[in-house]
């Protein structure tokens, strides 16, 4: 049984922690696919993709935004 609000939380965030490192994942692994990388982002992709844990930081996230949108621009 959950004693505080702050386990709730705790409880909802890992749950989303979850979610969100294996919709990255997926994700990470679309962009890895691509034909218009080049090999320094492929590079990134996997050091992101090797994570030990289940969520990307802020940092990380705008890293592979960036990547995404430098393939979408390729196209």
């Amino acid at each position: 049984m959950l004693r505080e609000n702050s386990d709730l939380e705790a409880l909802t965030r890992s749950r989303f922690e979850v979610y969100e490192g294996t919709n990255s994942s997926a994700h990470i692994t679309r962009l890895r696919e691509s034909e218009n990388l080049e090999e320094a982002a492929r590079a990134v992709l996997k050091c992101l993709g090797e994570l030990k844990r289940p969520y990307l930081s802020e940092f990380e996230e705008k890293l592979l935004s960036f990547i995404e949108q430098e393939c979408k621009a390729g196209d």
